[in-house]
């Protein structure tokens, strides 16, 4: 979409098919939002809102489920119903405090690790990514562009790229587990190395991939610093180091926003490691999942519909949002006044039916 002053454009807003993962590993159709602009010159006068408008009615009409988007700005989005649902994590690894061994040579597993190019990843990445979206809540899919964008093969003629180091993890019978694409600087001050390998993106679908390809960062010559790229809150990658101080904290905040469209179909998707009953209220200043809702929910599945019996929880849309993945709390959010219980214990009930054991991630960003 765009929006026109004469000839002249002044606001972009771009959407495309996405599907994302629901706890439990149900894949959901999403509308994923992507590109939208707004010219100084033309702040303030609702064009935002028309198109955002515009295409989540679209959305809703087509049968998705949700809508996602990765915010530039906090305070942008919630007012449109949309609500963190994932956070994410860098870690910069000081490589000679890790305790790991100098010399190690390979995994010890009966696994390898091999250099690929990019050739290679547009062949196997596609299923292990796949493998991975299955079991992780949060993740999205990645088409075929994803792919060649990201190994140097689609881009524009004007886009800069410099081909990045891929390694592939494969496991003792020769399967697929890991891969990794990354950058490394050159910087040798007082003539000694002080290099920094920096991950693009890292996928693995087996703790011993995962294990494996972070120790081979740490392990390649002339490298003391390994920035992770952006990660899961609870990845395990400090603990892996026999000195998880090693890894610190440079950068944390909200990933991926969710708006929820479709309040049945959203709830019913996701899978309940307990068992229970709540009756929601959902408020949505945009008319389009707002209502009462009864929620019955177990370890063999949910059922959701409307009713016109009492709330026990209110809440806006977007905190719904931020609650469908597992990773947000009810209690916190009552806490700081974003969600209000009509029954004493309500906010509670429903961070033991939506919480996860692992925390979401989104691995993408779009």
């Amino acid at each position: 979409l765009g929006a026109f002053d004469e000839h002249r454009c002044v606001a972009t807003f771009r959407s495309f098919a996405q599907e994302i993962t629901a706890v439990g590993g149900t894949p959901v159709p999403a509308d994923a939002v992507s590109n939208v602009t707004v010219t100084p010159t033309h702040r303030r006068q609702g064009l935002l809102t028309r198109m955002m408008a515009h295409d989540l009615k679209a959305a809703k009409d087509r049968g998705d489920v949700v809508a996602t988007l990765i915010a530039a700005e906090y305070p942008i989005y919630g007012r449109y119903g949309f609500g963190p649902a994932t956070w994410a994590t860098e870690w910069t690894v000081d490589v000679p405090r890790t305790g790991l061994d100098p010399r190690w040579s390979g995994p010890d597993d009966g696994g390898r690790i091999d250099l690929v190019d990019g050739a290679d990843v547009r062949k196997l990445g596609p299923e292990l990514h796949e493998r991975l979206r299955r079991t992780q809540p949060g993740a999205v899919s990645r088409d075929d562009r994803w792919w060649q964008t990201n190994t140097g093969a689609g881009l524009l003629d004007r886009t800069p790229w410099t081909e990045p180091f891929y390694a592939v993890y494969r496991s003792a019978t020769g399967e697929v587990e890991g891969l990794v694409s990354y950058k490394a600087d050159d910087h040798w001050p007082d003539k000694q190395p002080h290099n920094t390998a920096e991950v693009n993106w890292l996928i693995t679908v087996a703790p011993a991939a995962e294990r494996a390809l972070w120790h081979y960062l740490c392990s390649i010559d002339w490298i003391t610093r390994v920035k992770s790229g952006f990660r899961a809150p609870d990845d395990l990658l400090p603990l892996l180091f026999p000195n998880p101080r090693a890894a610190r904290i440079t950068a944390q905040a909200d990933w991926l926003w969710v708006r929820v469209l479709d309040v049945v179909r959203a709830l019913q998707a996701r899978a309940y490691a307990g068992s229970g009953t709540l009756v929601l209220e959902v408020v949505d200043k945009a008319g389009l999942a707002g209502g009462r809702y009864r929620l019955e929910a177990g370890p063999d599945g949910a059922s959701c519909a409307p009713t016109q019996e009492d709330a026990e929880l209110t809440l806006d849309v977007g905190e719904l949002g931020a609650l469908w993945l597992g990773d947000e709390s009810a209690v916190r959010l009552a806490a700081l006044g974003r969600v209000r219980e009509q029954r004493k214990g309500a906010a509670s009930v429903v961070d033991a039916l939506l919480r996860t054991s692992r925390r979401p991630w989104c691995p993408d960003v779009f």
